[in-house]
């Protein structure tokens, strides 16, 4: 089902954009960038291999940060989180609105979340 995905980011959820853009930016040494989505601000970090960090404002608890993202580059994001809820896959957050796009979030059995990332150009059925 995830065979041909990408690993297309990896999500951080932290307590203050501020002290996370400047701890990336001036200790690291990475490009970040200030992002806005409908009000709510995040953090972009571009990586060489295309793969990108994002910082969500968030409460981070123990399993639920970071969390992997995979880049369904064909579509098709309701089919595959209907998939998975028919093998008995905990969906932890159903198909929803995510910046650019739509994302869905999964449990594995030690409940780590994995989540689920397509455009909005492209189709969220395959159906």
């Amino acid at each position: 089902m995830l065979s041909n995905s990408k690993i297309g980011a990896i999500c951080y959820y932290i307590s203050d954009l501020d002290k996370t853009e400047a701890f990336y930016r001036d200790t690291l040494g990475i490009d970040i960038q200030r992002m806005e989505d409908e009000g709510e601000g995040w953090l972009l970090a571009k990586t060489v291999n295309a793969v990108e960090l994002l910082f969500f404002k968030q409460e981070s608890r123990p399993g639920n940060s970071p969390i992997i993202v995979f880049e369904l580059a064909d579509g098709g994001i309701d089919d595959v989180i209907e998939a998975l809820a028919e093998k008995g896959t905990t969906i932890v957050t159903p198909v929803s609105h995510a910046p650019g796009g739509w994302s869905a979030e999964i449990a594995d059995p030690d409940n780590h979340q994995i989540s689920m990332y397509q455009s909005d150009e492209v189709p969220r059925s395959r159906k």
